[in-house]
């Protein structure tokens, strides 16, 4: 087929190969999150061994055990129809598997976001009045799918190294019937600050249950779920302003080449140049209810652990203190999917919840699941009294 006229990369043997092999794929390329999610999860290792069956048995047995604690402190369900979820114990690519499958309808909304053709304010552009920009368009346009692929199977390979169960990360996912476990980093956590492994479970157990069943509030998990989704679909792509990035890359001297590549093979780059003004916005609403339900849920785990974990006290300590360090995990789960789980949040969600109880007691509390629209406003999450005004209004 003969070079289009208007095809910057025609001329370009390499560019023109690598357009040909991107050509067919969807919006974004599964194969490349999968093998990026497997590896990084894995370590490098070409395989994981599965479950030791003891550790299945003592994982469920518990999550059976503290399941009923869980449920008489929060008041909330667990599992449908009054029955304990699903408890899957399973090895950390496992558990990237199912968490690719679980965060596609975010990636999809993420896919369209950037998408060619729209600008940050909606007005159709391709740069063709800057040829770096139409140059960096038709580029970003033939790699999008792999550089998504990318991104999201790095953010789902970290995630995997560190998670103990699916509530790592504060966010409602499908299907709601179960729950995943990763006996391995639970265990090396525990072995790592000598902590009894049984207790490590239990501690485990308490928090994810506390967590699903939060999840289990219809218009809680609407609430997360949409915010994330509309902070996602927030994002632009500007070609301009990824050829205003290079040109800085260029008068910064060095290596050019070198600088090249480090952009397009790191995610968070790309995706720190297309963040855009609705995010912006949108950001304090999330922070404020995802610290009110960091402080909920920490403040339930503590209260339930200290009833059925020996040594809860300094368990939770030591999760905490692993939760709030900085990371590369952290970084990607901020510009991707705009939570952030900061010392700061935390510390502002138990403020929240402190304040609350103080004014209002548990009762009070128990009033973030009553209805649609009980979450905190950003206002609200600094000045419990002004929730509870509203609240107490209905």
């Amino acid at each position: 087929m003969p070079d289009e006229p208007d095809d910057p990369f025609g001329k370009l043997p390499f560019f023109g190969d690598l357009a040909r092999a991107m050509s067919g794929q969807g919006p974004v390329n599964w194969d490349v999150a999968r093998q990026v999610a497997f590896t990084s999860a894995a370590q490098g290792a070409t395989s994981e061994p599965n479950v030791d069956p003891a550790s299945r048995i003592s994982i469920e047995r518990s999550f059976a055990e503290v399941d009923p604690h869980v449920r008489a402190l929060t008041g909330l369900s667990t599992g449908a129809g009054g029955r304990p979820p699903a408890i899957l114990a399973v090895n950390r690519s496992t558990w990237a598997h199912h968490t690719l499958e679980a965060y596609r309808p975010i990636v999809a909304g993420l896919a369209d976001a950037l998408a060619p053709g729209a600008g940050r304010d909606g007005v159709e552009r391709d740069g063709s009045d800057n040829p770096m920009a139409a140059l960096l368009s038709r580029f970003s346009s033939m790699m999008a799918p792999a550089m998504l692929g990318m991104a999201v199977g790095t953010l789902v390979g970290q995630l995997a190294q560190r998670a103990f169960g699916q509530y790592d990360l504060p966010l409602p996912r499908e299907p709601r019937g179960q729950v995943l476990v990763v006996p391995a980093t639970i265990d090396a956590f525990a072995a790592d600050w000598s902590i009894e492994p049984d207790h490590m479970r239990r501690w485990v157990a308490v928090h994810e249950l506390v967590v699903h069943a939060v999840f289990g509030v219809d218009h809680v998990r609407s609430a997360i779920d949409g915010a994330v989704r509309r902070y996602v679909s927030g994002f632009r792509s500007d070609p301009a302003s990824i050829a205003d990035r290079m040109a800085g890359i260029a008068d910064a001297g060095g290596d050019p080449a070198a600088a090249l590549q480090q952009l397009l093979s790191d995610p968070t780059l790309l995706l720190g140049a297309v963040r855009s003004a609705e995010q912006d916005a949108l950001a304090p609403e999330l922070d404020a209810m995802v610290a009110a339900l960091i402080g909920y849920v920490d403040r339930c785990v503590d209260t339930v652990a200290a009833a059925v974990v020996p040594s809860a006290s300094a368990v939770g300590e030591a999760v905490r203190r692993r939760r709030i360090e900085s990371g590369p995990h952290d970084r990607f789960v901020e510009q991707l999917l705009g939570l952030r789980l900061t010392r700061d949040q935390v510390a502002r969600g138990s403020a929240f919840v402190n304040g609350v109880i103080e004014r209002a007691g548990n009762d009070g509390l128990a009033r973030l699941f009553e209805a649609p629209g009980s979450l905190p406003t950003p206002s609200e999450v600094d000045a419990p009294g002004l929730w509870l005004a509203r609240l107490g209004e209905r």
